[in-house]
């Protein structure tokens, strides 16, 4: 005490001409350029941040640490204290602020139970001073899993109030049609309208055949945009006469009328038989030059006005030119009024037709649909472009997505043909936007190598799976028998997917095929409930547990479903490396069949338990 009192007179001897609440400095001292404590007479200089000993004061080697005599206890994080010394922090702030100058005796002692804590180290148990976010404890549960069912319910509830938040959709102007004779540009145009690459372009003449719908937001409008096939009156081929067929209802529908023209073709006989076809129609008829990709292209293109139109719009649908223009004409040929909504297809269920070619995918969409939605031939390859067509069947809603035949990759290839290799491409991108994919073989030739092929390209995309047996009609009872026993057996892997018989010409076993369909897609949303999983899972360890593995079994504490569409099941375990991936084929299979998940492809991913530290 008598040491702490001399300390105390001499500094407020020294200390009375100071500023108020300033801070007194020693006679002789340096002035101090750093932050933090000023140093005392004779101190050498501080190579340490934050700190300066005190003469004969012996050198700190902890960090951030510098002990002066009768300075006030450092209460700072990393401070190691020692009786009667100030100690400067990491942060070279050395000592608290000192009212008039003066250490008062109670700061001058430390006290002797944080001198005895912070002996022992940097950090090794809260102190006086000490931040209260720093005292806190370890928290055991800071660790714990959440259950994945509750973060699913969570992420559901994000997705719903993101949906309700979202603007409405804008009503539909009307219905514009794009027509014209063939290799004129339509698709491309199609394509630069709708912003993305949806329609086949190849130099090849004809390669649209089907209607193909997309939806264009242009000036604050929004439109359905069809691109048709190329018009050809003239020739007499079955699917020309076909492709005649979709173009007339086009037309039919549609409140506008695009009429592509190539800007540097002279005009043929075709396209006045087509100009004749768009006036009987009696609907507004926009002409334009595509191709007008120079000054010499739409000098070119004045020779199109022979055809009697009274204004020409010269584009470039590759290049973007006059396409503003266009869309002016398009917003002022538009109803005013919004037509009908149309029938939206969110909340369908999404079904992907695939299989080889003529195998009847589109014929059975048409049957489906009630209508010539899909332009069939006896020739195989006639769909190129993935076709999305409503029906409704038995107050359900379906979005059927008919895809192109998809052949050998070695035929593709050997007839280095460019459109089927990106028809082929389209097809298996359709998979990736359905939830059931149907594959439909032809019974009577039977089931092939190529099939399965194409069924494990829709099972690594996670989509529920249904066969379809077509043809049934060509077929007698021991025939279909026999054609669907072939089928089980090349498609083995897939042995939990149905198999449902259907003829397409005739409708027989459509309406069964649909049932099944959505069946396989009640499954593949389907949420099964925590309790009720792990209720299963303690008889599945009761009647077969998992064999034992270096002289251990795997232990398997509980089952959760975390996804839907498909199905993911989370099991923790411990060491679930060790489980045999027999075992979990056997897992799989039983969640399958205990909660009637056919045709979906189940999922188990095996976690191991997190310890708690």
């Amino acid at each position: 005490m008598s040491a702490a009192k001399s300390a105390l007179s001499r500094t407020t001897r020294r200390g009375q001409g100071a500023a108020g609440g300033g801070r007194a400095t020693k006679k002789g001292a340096a002035p101090e350029k750093r932050r933090g404590a000023a140093p005392t007479k004779g101190a050498a200089p501080e190579k340490r941040r934050g700190a300066a000993p005190t003469k004969g004061a012996a050198p700190e080697k902890r960090r951030g640490a510098a002990p002066t005599k009768g300075a006030a206890p450092e209460k700072r994080r990393g401070a190691a204290p020692t009786k009667g010394a100030a100690v400067s922090s990491k942060s070279a702030v050395a000592v608290a602020p000192r009212k008039n100058a003066a250490a008062s005796g109670k700061g001058a002692a430390a006290s002797s139970k944080d001198a005895a804590g912070s002996k022992k180290g940097r950090g090794s148990g809260p102190s006086k001073g000490r931040a209260p976010s720093e005292q806190r404890s370890h928290d055991p549960t800071e660790h714990r899993e959440e259950p994945a069912a509750e973060l699913a319910d969570e992420a559901l509830a994000a997705a719903e109030d993101a949906a309700a938040d979202a603007p409405a959709p804008l009503p539909s102007a009307g219905i514009v049609a794009l027509v014209g004779r063939p290799n004129t540009g339509k698709s491309t145009l199609f394509n630069r309208l709708v912003g993305r690459r949806v329609a086949i372009v190849h130099d090849e003449p004809g390669v649209t055949r089907d209607r193909h719908y997309g939806d264009v937001i242009s000036r604050g409008r929004r439109f359905t945009l069809v691109d048709t096939g190329g018009f050809d009156p003239e020739s007499g081929d079955p699917m020309r006469q076909g492709i005649k067929r979709q173009i007339d209802l086009a037309i039919a529908e549609a409140d506008v009328i695009v009429c592509v023209l190539d800007a540097v073709t002279p005009v043929t006989p075709s396209e006045h038989a087509e100009l004749g076809l768009l006036r009987r129609a009696g609907k507004p008829v926009i002409y334009v030059a595509n191709k007008a990709d120079s000054t010499r292209a739409e000098a070119e293109a004045a020779e199109l006005y022979r055809l009697g139109m009274e204004r020409l719009i010269l584009i470039s649908a590759l290049h973007g030119r006059g396409i503003s223009d266009l869309e002016m004409a398009i917003e002022a040929a538009l109803p005013r009024e919004p037509t009908a909504p149309e029938e939206s297809a969110e909340g369908a269920l999404r079904i992907a037709i695939v299989g080889r070619p003529n195998a009847g995918k589109s014929s059975l969409v048409n049957r489906i649909a009630g209508e010539e939605r899909m332009l069939v031939d006896a020739q195989p390859g006639t769909t190129r472009d993935p076709i999305d067509t409503l029906a409704e069947r038995g107050g359900k809603r379906f979005l059927l997505i008919d895809t192109a035949g998809i052949r050998r990759k070695a035929k593709v290839t050997k007839e280095d043909s460019a459109v089927e290799a990106v028809s082929v491409m389209h097809a298996i991108r359709a998979m990736e936007r359905a939830e059931v994919v149907l594959l439909l073989c032809d019974a009577a030739e039977g089931v092939a190598e190529q099939d399965a092929k194409i069924l494990g390209l829709a099972v690594d995309r996670g989509c529920g799976i249904v066969i379809g047996l077509n043809k049934i009609d060509l077929l007698d009872r021991k025939a279909l028998a026999k054609a669907e026993q072939d089928a089980r057996d090349k498609l083995a892997f897939v042995s939990w997917a149905p198999i449902a018989h259907v003829s397409a010409r005739s409708g027989r076993g459509a309406t069964k095929l649909l049932e099944t369909v959505a069946q396989v897609a009640d499954a593949y949303r389907k949420r099964v409930p925590t309790g009720e999983l792990n209720r299963f899972f303690e008889q599945i360890l009761l009647t077969h547990p998992p064999p034992t593995h270096g002289g251990r079994a795997p232990r398997l504490f509980f089952v959760t479903q975390a996804e839907t569409s498909p199905p993911l099941f989370v099991v923790v375990a411990s060491d679930p490396e060790k489980l045999h991936f027999s075992y979990r084929r056997y897992v799989a299979n039983q969640l399958r069949q205990a909660f009637g998940l056919e045709g979906v492809p189940v999922r188990v991913k095996y976690k191991e338990r997190r310890r708690r530290e």
